[in-house]
């Protein structure tokens, strides 16, 4: 049985290499001259952004403000960016933001601190607490950031400290909040879920009537089972917001509460003689139920735009946010392979308090000089960043847990204070000021060029007394420069060079000064639009990393220090939108070669939690009208209209430590769904069965840099969910 599904699986992934290999050449023959209707009664979601263009039509992306700070279409673009959009969410059911990066070529998933946190590797790069993942383009302190207020999910690969300030040279994770319409539009979704347990999401939008305003009010109550053998998660998001449309001047408000608690699972064990999991039931943990984390979250902004006339607008942002909690967790120190027997430390963290405030303001003009036509951007932001734990709690080792014939509640919760790791702070305050420059040099020709400067200063310190670990600060003078040719009005061709920088940050037990981390990156891409309905871009990169934050975990104690260099090489492809009117496709390729070059200890070593390959497709088909209008007692049903999709991602090899002592093994997983749309007494509705690692494939998605600390990737889960719209 088991070699039957690896055969099953093996083919899915070859079907997944090949679709997504000879993707553009099947278009190029598929797509007609003009854009085709969608077949009658099937509607594709239209996402719209403040500005003058359409981020995302069904799985397409148009434009992004993202990549050069102004709406811009991504052809005119010098970086890979890639979209999440909002139908690509609802198809797949997305209920975390790994899965929706699951779509992105060169990304995985890194060391998630037992599922507390999200933690991204891209291109080689990330940690979690990085600094990488932004809402609405700028810096929070939340640990979990996706949920049903989520519009669509944007990636920037490569530096973009210019425009974003401290970042990591692997690019940037966006999420952007959906704002109020001014069109009416509500909807219901409720979702049950073969765990065990119910999803409930409502977001209403629309005018309030007389007045210039409108509101939108989004909600997230998820109760269900953890997938493994004990275990809930709790999560309860409430996201209100509000619009107010001059003539000239629009300003959106937006607050967001998050409540979670949920499971700190550690994963499993690796067993140092074979370099494989242990033999155990993938559902069986090696903690105790009181390993969790309960947090709460607060999240304000403010965006306001005001147009001076059709060439110039300003732009003013603001976004504080808070977080804090508790947790307990009982961490897998070393395990014996000879006896079978796991040795546990119980830890915990209270009085947790994470606060960020961030302002930015920006000037978008447009003139001719010499000429030439310019599109420019001048701006400065402001940001304070600080994460502060008031306790931490340090248990004693204790031996003599038998993973092959568990027994708990034989360790409890650690009372323990431990005064060196208490009382811990790491503030970053920085200060960013920016031009950038986008000549059009001819009617095919862009040159895009700017100068940021850096001016920041970074505190740590922990213990009782407190001992300082870094006192720096100073000022980063960071380039970029991009070129943009149009060889056809719908294919572009783009080079570019940017650095980023960023203050190394870290929260392990034992660390000393660390020097921040600088990053160079060269990049050469291409990106067609075929037809209208379908954007294909491949990229070349290479990034040299110095000062590389690594983390090693030995006998429980968590380690910090920063390697010499560390070099990044690969190609990207990503495919997204339709293929005929009817078919639509998601799809990536990354190969990255992500390596230590200087270190006295890891030269030559892969770099943690970084596969070589990744390879996913998602293709859709909207099958049409299968059943008629009907009338069932007093209740009426429209016509009826099918939709179908299937996909799978492929995880190459990843090194499961820095030292490159074990490695987790690749996999396959594959996904699909079924979507019946009519309407129930003239309100739009659905019914929506999604299949998450249909085949049930074991995986491990990420390491937390030790072979006891393995994440296990989710079983085979069906999610049935009922939507309404009004």
């Amino acid at each position: 049985m088991r070699i039957s599904c690896v055969i099953v699986q093996r083919r899915c992934m070859a079907a997944t290499l090949l679709l997504l290999l000879s993707t553009t050449s099947f278009l190029v023959s598929a797509r007609t001259a003009q854009a085709q209707e969608p077949a009658a009664g099937v509607t594709l979601d239209e996402l719209t952004v403040t500005g003058d263009g359409t981020a995302a039509i069904g799985y397409q992306p148009r434009r992004s403000s993202f990549g050069t700070g102004t709406e811009t279409p991504l052809l005119d673009t010098p970086a890979n960016i890639a979209v999440v959009s909002q139908a690509v969410l609802r198809d797949q059911r997305v209920l975390s933001l790994d899965e929706a990066l699951r779509n992105v070529s060169g990304i995985a998933q890194t060391n998630s601190l037992g599922g507390t946190q999200e933690g991204v590797v891209r291109r080689g790069f990330g940690t979690t607490r990085d600094s990488s993942i932004l809402r609405d383009g700028r810096r929070t302190v939340l640990q979990q950031n996706f949920s049903h207020s989520i519009e669509r999910v944007e990636v920037l690969k490569g530096p973009a400290s210019l425009l974003y300030g401290i970042s990591e040279p692997g690019g940037l994770i966006n999420l952007v909040s959906k704002r109020p319409l001014f069109t009416r539009r509500n909807s219901l979704d409720v979702t049950a879920t073969s765990f065990g347990g119910a999803i409930i999401q409502p977001d209403l939008t629309g005018p309030i009537e007389g007045t210039n305003l409108a509101y939108r009010i989004v909600g997230d109550v998820q109760d269900y089972d953890y997938w493994r053998n004990f275990g809930t998660i709790q999560r309860q998001v409430a996201a209100p917001s509000l619009t107010w449309r001059g003539d000239d001047t629009t300003v959106t408000i937006g607050y967001e509460f998050a409540h979670y608690n949920i499971p700190f699972d550690r994963g499993t064990t690796f067993d140092p003689r074979t370099g494989r999991p242990l033999r155990v039931p993938r559902e069986r943990r090696f903690d105790e139920a009181l390993s969790r984390v309960e947090a709460m979250s607060h999240l304000g902004s403010l965006d306001i735009e005001h147009r001076f006339n059709d060439a110039w607008k300003m732009q003013v942002g603001f976004t504080a946010s808070n977080l804090t909690y508790d947790d307990n967790q009982i961490r897998p120190v070393s395990y014996n392979a000879a006896t079978g027997f796991l040795t546990r430390r119980a830890d915990a963290t209270r009085g947790a308090d994470f606060n960020s405030q961030v302002a930015r303001v920006d000037l978008v003009g447009r003139f001719e000089a010499l000429g030439l036509r310019h599109d420019l951007l001048v701006g400065a932001m402001h940001e304070r960043v600080d994460y502060y734990r008031r306790e931490s709690y340090r248990g004693a080792n204790q031996d003599g847990f038998n993973v092959f014939d568990p027994v708990y509640g034989q360790i409890a919760a650690s009372n323990r204070l431990s005064l060196p790791a208490s009382n811990n702070r790491d503030r970053l305050i920085n200060t960013s000021l920016y031009l950038q420059d986008s000549i059009h040099l001819t009617d095919q020709l862009t040159l895009v060029a700017g100068a940021s400067a850096q001016f920041f200063d970074q505190l740590a310190f922990a213990g009782v007394p407190a001992v300082v670990s870094t006192d720096i600060n100073g000022i980063k003078p960071l380039p970029r420069a991009g070129l943009v040719y149009k060889i056809a009005p719908h294919l572009s061709v783009y080079g570019s060079y940017t650095q980023s920088f960023r203050p190394n940050v870290t929260d392990l037990d034992r660390t000393g000064a660390l020097l921040p981390e600088e990053g160079d990156a060269w990049e050469v891409g291409v990106r067609a639009e075929l037809g209208t309905g379908l954007l294909v871009t491949g990229a070349v990169f290479d990034t040299e990393k110095t000062n590389v934050l690594v983390t090693q975990v030995v006998n429980g104690i968590r380690t910090a220090a920063t390697a010499g260099k560390a070099r990044s090489r690969g190609f990207e492809l990503d495919v997204a939108g339709q293929i005929l009117p009817d078919w639509s496709v998601i799809g990536s390729y990354g190969f990255t070669d992500a390596i230590v070059t200087e270190d006295p200890l890891l030269a030559g070593n892969q770099l943690l939690n970084t596969p070589r390959t990744t390879a996913t497709l998602f293709v859709t088909h909207q099958v049409g009208l299968v059943a008629p209008a009907t009338t069932v007692g007093s209740v009426q049903f429209g016509d009826g209209f099918l939709e179908v999709g299937m996909g799978s991602r492929y995880v190459g090899e990843r090194p499961g430590d820095a030292a490159n002592t074990f490695t987790l093994p690749d996999y396959v997983v594959c996904d699909a769904f079924l979507s019946y749309r009519t309407s129930v007494n003239g309100l739009p509705a659905a019914l929506q069965l999604n299949l998450k690692n249909f085949l049930d494939e074991t995986y491990y998605p990420s390491s937390g840099a030790s072979n006891v600390l393995v994440a296990v990737g989710e079983p085979f889960q069906a999610l049935v969910t009922a939507r309404v719209s009004w």
